[in-house]
Parts: structure tokens; sequence; C-alpha cells
């Protein structure tokens, strides 16, 4: 038995060699550089060496211009008064779903007092009480992060 769980290990690597393959270099007109393991791909192919390696990582992407430098003088401009008009109109309207939002939470307060004054002739175990009332503290919860993301909104801005 110990030698049929050898047999797979040996055979792996007698496989081992066969593994290789042929690597080539293939520069285009353009200048890009292709790894391939067919040699009739074009011109300009060269045959790799077996030390040299060849990494399978992208290269790294080409990021934008620098945050410091210089837009070009085509980039649109905003005149202060505008950007200040644009401002004050996104506050109104976060302002506006503000007052929504606490509109929404006090009516979701609302009905979760009112759900936990009612008590069913069903729900003699509190658990189920407790799965009845879970929807409504679940809105009020998201009014209340709401409420919070938006006076964040409206704090960062100018």
């Amino acid at each position: 038995m110990p030698k049929l769980r050898i047999l797979p290990f040996a055979f792996m690597l007698l496989a081992a060699p066969l593994a290789h393959a042929e690597v080539y270099k293939c520069v285009d007109a353009d200048g890009r550089v292709t790894y391939t393991n067919d040699r009739n791909v074009g011109r300009g192919c060269k045959q790799l060496s077996q030390d040299q390696s060849v990494s399978t990582m992208p290269p790294p992407a080409r990021s934008p211009a620098s945050p410091g430098a210089a837009a070009s003088p085509t980039f649109p401009r905003v005149t202060p008064d505008a950007q200040r008009a644009r401002d004050d109109s996104r506050r109104q309207v976060l302002e506006k779903e503000l007052a929504t939002e606490e509109a929404a939470l006090a009516e979701a307060r609302k009905s979760l007092g009112e759900q936990e004054a009612v008590r069913l002739g069903d729900e003699r175990n509190y658990q189920r009480v407790l799965d009845r009332l879970q929807p409504f503290k679940d809105k009020v919860d998201l009014h209340e992060r709401n409420i919070e993301a938006l006076k964040r909104e409206i704090a960062n801005l100018r």
C-alpha cells in the first residue's frame, strides 16, 4: 500500500521536465512587447533563454496628471460666484432632505411606540413580540443614520 502512495509523486517528478515551453519576446512596430510561446506570431521575435525570467504582472497603470500640476487651459473653470451659488443650492437641497428625514423619523418612532403598546393574543412568547417590532426598529435606525449622514454632508460644505 505505501508503494501506491508514492506512485503519483513519481509521475509528477517525471512529468516536470515536460512542462517546459519555449518563450519568445516579440516587439511590434510601435515598440509594444509581447511574450508568447508561438514563434510564428510575427517578425521581431527572439527566443528567451532558460535563465531569463518573464514577469506575468501587468505594468503599472499610468496615473493622470498629478494633483499639483497645472490644469490645461481648455479645462473648464468655474467662477467663485458660480461655485458659491452651486454650494448654496446644494445646501438647500440637503436641508430639505434633512427636514424630510426628521419628519419620517418622527413618524417611525410614533409607529414603533404604537406597536410596543399593542399586545396580540397569539404572542405568548416574547420572542414573537420582538420579531414583530424589529421592522419598526429597523426603520427608526435607518432614518437616524440618514439624518447623521445628511448632517455630516451639510457640515462639510464650505
